[in-house]
């Protein structure tokens, strides 16, 4: 496992997601009640930025069509079949690292 920087702690509040760029890639990193989770910030329906979503305890609302997302477990919420990539995520001394392998 290869862990990148991705963000300070506090750029990311408890009850918020963000679009964060870790190497070349765009990844949403959730802060669930302290808890961080990382997973693919493209909407599997029409390319949204989840990122930019509301999220609510560990759900995540894509902002163009509504489409919504686990952050655990990076599966669509009325469909578990379909899911996007999650990332392994480690806190270190108030700084978020992702391992987008």
């Amino acid at each position: 496992m290869a862990f990148t920087h991705a963000a300070k702690q506090e750029f990311i509040p408890p009850g918020t997601i963000r679009e964060v760029k870790v190497e070349q890639r765009t990844i949403a990193v959730a802060n669930v009640d302290g808890r961080f989770y990382a997973i693919d910030n493209t909407c599997l329906h029409r390319g949204g930025p989840l990122g930019q979503g509301d999220l609510q305890g560990c759900v995540v609302t894509c902002p163009w069509h509504g489409w919504q997302y686990d952050v655990a477990s990076g599966r669509v919420t009325f469909n578990p079949e379909m899911k996007l990539a999650t990332f392994p995520v480690e806190l270190r001394d108030g700084e978020i690292w992702v391992d987008i392998g």
